[in-house]
């Protein structure tokens, strides 16, 4: 492990806060994940650069990582890169979330004829968190076949996390387009927007600011690494600021080319004040899960 723990317990500690929560990590199956890692560690066209992640060791000692640095509540976020790989992966997630008490149950889900099915039946067993990859998937948000899916997670107010972003490269389904359309189809979802949207940060600030269920995760952004080739338009900060409610930390640990701290040194350049770095650090996150995500 690394000893980085210190930098990061300094920051939530001077803030007078319990701890993290932190909406955007990875644990996935040990085949899926030597197969991602495998993605990153050849920085081909689906990464774009050279992206060495720095959070190498078991599961259980990236799990006594997070625990080092005070997070108290983490999701596996497992996401679908082809149909019928969504179920392994989603059994797979029900299992792991049983070992540790940190862990936020999490699932995902794929433009396949049975999604409807299983989504139904994770949500009504108490799935807390699903995540979509659009870029990764191959797929827009509103693909038709996901509609029925859709109406089940609004219904139910489940968040999930949709990486729709096109960095750090895009594709033909990557973009806030297809976001967009399925808002005006399904206003009442909550979403939760990882990398806050990158590089298309804007228009999914604005969508955002328009719907009452749409969040954003701060994963990557505001970091040396991302600002590279996507940095956050100072010119958006005001509004930023006035998101303070729906704006939730996110890191994407384990796969990170920088020191966990570098998320918080970010947030905290930013000189929104100590009450908006408090509610992206711990209590938006509580309001989005539930109470009892305050007490595991």
């Amino acid at each position: 492990m690394t000893d980085d723990a210190p930098e990061v317990r300094a920051v939530w500690e001077q803030l007078g806060l319990p701890g993290l929560i932190d909406l955007h990590t990875h644990f996935l199956p040990p085949n899926i994940e030597r197969a991602v890692w495998a993605v990153f560690d050849a920085a081909g066209p689906k990464i774009g650069r050279p992206w060495p992640i720095r959070y190498r060791g078991s599961m259980a000692e990236r799990i006594a990582q997070l625990r080092s640095f005070g997070v108290r509540r983490f999701p596996t976020h497992p996401y679908a890169h082809k149909p019928g790989v969504a179920t392994y992966l989603n059994d797979w997630s029900r299992e792991f979330a049983t070992t540790e008490p940190e862990i936020v149950w999490s699932a995902t889900f794929y433009p396949e004829p049975e999604a409807a099915r299983y989504v139904a039946a994770l949500v009504e067993d108490g799935v807390r968190i699903f995540k979509i990859h659009l870029q990764v998937g191959e797929f827009v948000a509103d693909d038709p076949i996901l509609d029925p899916v859709w109406g089940v997670l609004e219904d139910a107010g489940t968040p999930v996390t949709v990486h729709a972003g096109s960095g750090p490269v895009g594709n033909e389904f990557t973009g806030p387009d297809s976001v967009a359309r399925l808002l005006r189809r399904h206003p009442r979802l909550r979403l939760l927007v990882a990398h806050m949207g990158a590089p298309e940060y804007e228009d999914f600030l604005v969508l955002a600011e328009r719907y009452e269920n749409v969040h954003l995760d701060t994963t990557m952004v505001f970091t040396d690494f991302f600002d590279q080739d996507a940095a956050y338009p100072a010119r958006l900060l005001p509004r930023l600021a006035d998101l303070r409610p729906k704006v939730l930390l996110g890191s994407d640990f384990p796969t990170i080319p920088y020191s966990y701290a570098k998320q918080l040194e970010g947030l905290a350049r930013l000189e929104l004040g100590d009450d908006w770095l408090r509610d992206v650090c711990w209590h938006n996150a509580v309001r989005l899960l539930g109470e009892d995500a305050a007490t595991r």
